[in-house]
Formats: structure tokens, C-alpha cells, sequence
């Protein structure tokens, strides 16, 4: 499909996704969620990608959030029999649904937090595998502050439940320094590197094996809640059945050459 709000390029293995509406801090609508959504597919059904980066145009916001003048004009339309709330339920529960579906994407998918990541932004953000910031990056988990509830099945996952606790229970700013300090940051860098930083992990996960790398992420998904039987369990049968380990000659080819000369 054609993308009206956001960009898309791959450099060497790596599919860069830009949500692209900077004149409102990229704030997301129906529309850039769906492409989103598909845009994402695509990258996970390219067999030359083998990681997907997610970032924002600008440098002030990843992403404000949801677009509060299409959720004022959905009230409106409610309002005058233009829409019924079954009908905007649906497509929220489609919405949603989406960004499960990012979240559990076969292949990893990493944050690249270029600037503030508010409301719905947040949400998007914590649904990636694991995030990259710089000094203009800041998080704030607004749905209590909004009536609304969110954020309950990704953020502890990211950060442990009392943190998670406190930032969903308070809404409060969460800046660079204690988004890395807690977790929500793998790295953080200054910003004139930050898409260097994130390309040499990108490009590093790439590199490998990607049923391995789609394994290793299908099954730490699949061992949450589970006990550690249960988690060597899913291993055994998935490295079993599922992904065979390379052969040696495969996995270390670099080695045998080495050795081979030398002898």
C-alpha cells in the first residue's frame, strides 16, 4: 500500500520504519496505525530483513500519542448518529489487537527514541523488543491521567512491577537518564549518535541466523508465566523440532578455516 504518514528504507538487513506526521509530534491516527501495521508485515515477510528499527521524524517526539482531534471528531460523530459506539469500539479493538500483533512480531523490532514518547506513544514503545535513546528521549504513561487503562501487559515486562506500578499509577515524566537507569533503555547515547548506536545492534542482529533469532524471541515469549521446567521444556522441543542447531562446519566456519591453514 501507499503511506501517507510514514517512511520506510532498508540498509543492509535492517527495515527502517519513521512515523512521519512532525507537524503533530507525530501523534497517531487511524491512518498511521494501519500503516504501521502493514508496513511492519511486510518488513517481517522480507526474507533480506532480519531486524526492524522504529523511530519518528524530527527530533522532539518518537510519537505524542494518539490524535486527540480525530478521538474529539469520533466523539462528534457519535454524537450526531454519524458513528456508533459499537462501531468505534470495533475499530479500537482492531487497533489494539495491532499492537499485540507488533509486539509478538516474529522478527525483533527495536525502538530507536529520537525524542518524547507520550500517551499512545508510550504504549507503541514498550511493545518493541527493546529501545535506544538519546537526551531529547522522555516517557510518560498518561492513561490514568485520561480515565483509561493501558500499558498493564507490556510495561512490567520491561521494567518489574513496582516501577511499572509507579509510573502507570502516576503519569509522571519519566526523563532520559531514568529511562536508562530503570530499563526502558538498553542505551543511551547523545543524539548525534543515535542512529549509528542503533544501526551496529540492528545490523548485528541481522547478521545472524535469523531462525535463531525469531527462536530465541518466540521463545522468551512463550516462557513467560512459565516455571523453569517449563521454559527448558520449550527449548529442548523447539531446538528439536522446530530450529536444529548449524553443524560445525556451519556454525564455525571462520575457525575450520583458520585451523586449516594453520595445519
Amino acid at each position: 500500500m501507499a503511506y501517507e504518514h510514514i517512511l520506510t528504507e532498508k540498509e543492509d538487513g535492517v527495515a527502517i520504519i519513521t512515523l512521519n506526521r512532525p507537524e503533530v509530534l507525530n501523534a497517531m491516527n487511524r491512518q498511521l496505525s494501519s500503516e504501521l501495521h502493514d508496513a511492519v508485515s511486510v518488513a517481517n515477510g522480507d526474507d533480506e530483513v532480519g531486524c526492524i528499527v522504529l523511530t519518528g521524524s524530527g527530533n522532539r517526539a518518537f510519537s505524542a500519542g494518539g490524535d486527540i482531534h480525530e478521538q474529539r471528531e469520533n466523539d462528534k460523530r457519535i454524537q450526531d448518529g454519524d458513528l456508533t459506539q459499537e462501531e468505534l469500539d470495533a475499530s479500537s479493538a482492531l487497533r489494539s489487537r495491532g499492537g499485540y500483533e507488533l509486539s509478538a512480531c516474529a522478527k525483533p523490532i527495536i525502538g530507536m527514541m529520537n525524542g518524547l514518547a507520550y500517551g499512545g506513544g508510550s504504549v507503541l514503545a514498550s511493545s518493541l523488543d527493546f529501545r535506544i535513546g538519546c537526551e531529547n528521549t522522555s516517557f510518560r504513561f498518561l492513561a490514568a491521567a485520561y480515565g483509561r487503562i493501558n500499558c498493564t501487559w507490556t510495561l512490567p515486562n520491561q521494567v518489574g512491577w513496582p516501577i511499572a506500578k509507579e509510573l502507570l499509577f502516576s503519569g509522571r515524566v519519566v526523563d532520559a537518564e531514568e529511562s536508562y537507569r530503570i530499563g526502558l533503555l538498553n542505551h543511551l547515547v547523545p543524539s548525534a549518535q543515535l542512529k549509528a548506536k542503533t544501526m551496529e545492534i540492528a545490523t548485528a542482529i541481522s547478521a545472524n541466523r535469523r531462525e535463531s533469532v525469531m527462536g530465541v524471541k518466540a521463545l522468551l515469549l512463550q516462557h513467560m508465566g512459565e516455571d523453569l521446567e517449563g521454559q527448558w521444556k520449550n527449548e529442548h522441543e523447539y531446538t528439536t523440532n522446530v530450529v536444529r542447531g548449524y553443524k560445525a562446519d556451519q556454525a564455525f566456519p571462520e575457525f575450520i578455516a583458520r585451523k586449516g591453514r594453520a595445519m
